[in-house]
């Protein structure tokens, strides 16, 4: 492992690069980084990372456009759909006449910019919307091969390159965000390398015809990154 400024980096096969993400995320989740205000950045980014059953052609890219599709607006936000505010700015709109013929100058300006933020806010929503039904298919399809896969939240920043060349050879660089945080993740990354001589990949494991031949119960899996010293 490579530390910098910007983040810890690996390079290596796609067991290293599994590996790598499975020993921050063992990290975040010794010193709690999985609850309070982190825990939904560390679900997503424990969603994202490279896992051993991924594929670099087909999860990884459909991961990456996912979770860096268009957030939401503030239309959106409040729940409404674009043709709701543009009923909300003609309602508003009327309003501002209204307020005209009383007389009422400011009242009516204050309507015909409250009109005008309705429709604002609608443009963006559609905008949004007809954005996300193409950046899927044009990330996956275009920006993938011209930049890294890449994750990105309030926790945690990585990206994952494929090395050129015949064999098939990954940069993995993963950053924590939280300044207070990261050297305290380093501190275990090191320990981690210092102390655990086999790290076990997290894989999905078959029990069904274990249970059924041996006549016992599957042992529970844990959510966690699992490590040994054998």
């Amino acid at each position: 492992m490579e530390e910098s400024i910007s983040g810890f980096k690996v390079r290596g096969e796609w067991h290293d690069v599994v590996e790598h993400g499975e020993r921050v995320t063992r990290a975040l989740r010794d010193l709690d980084a999985n609850t309070g205000e982190y825990e939904k950045a560390f679900d997503a980014w424990n969603e994202w990372r490279p896992k051993a059953t991924d594929t670099i052609e087909q999860d990884v890219p459909e991961k990456t456009a996912e979770q860096a599709s268009v957030g939401e607006g503030q239309g959106e936000k409040a729940g409404k759909k674009p043709n709701e505010d543009v009923q909300t700015a003609g309602e508003k709109l009327s309003e501002s006449y209204e307020k005209l013929e009383e007389g009422d100058t400011d009242d009516a300006v204050n309507k015909w910019n409250e009109s005008i933020e309705y429709v604002a806010r609608a443009a963006d929503s559609a905008g949004r919307k007809a954005l996300r039904k193409v950046e899927s298919t044009v990330y996956q399809r275009v920006m993938t091969q011209l930049a890294p896969y890449y994750f990105d939240n309030e926790l945690v920043s990585a990206n994952l390159q494929q090395t050129g060349g015949r064999e098939e050879l990954f940069i993995f660089e993963v950053n924590v965000n939280d300044d207070a945080l990261k050297p305290e993740v380093a501190d275990r990354l090191y320990e981690y390398e210092d102390t655990v001589d086999r790290w076990h990949v997290d894989v999905e494991k078959e029990t069904t015809q274990i249970e059924a031949a041996e006549g016992v119960e599957p042992p529970k899996s844990e959510d966690r990154s699992k490590h040994s010293t054998n």
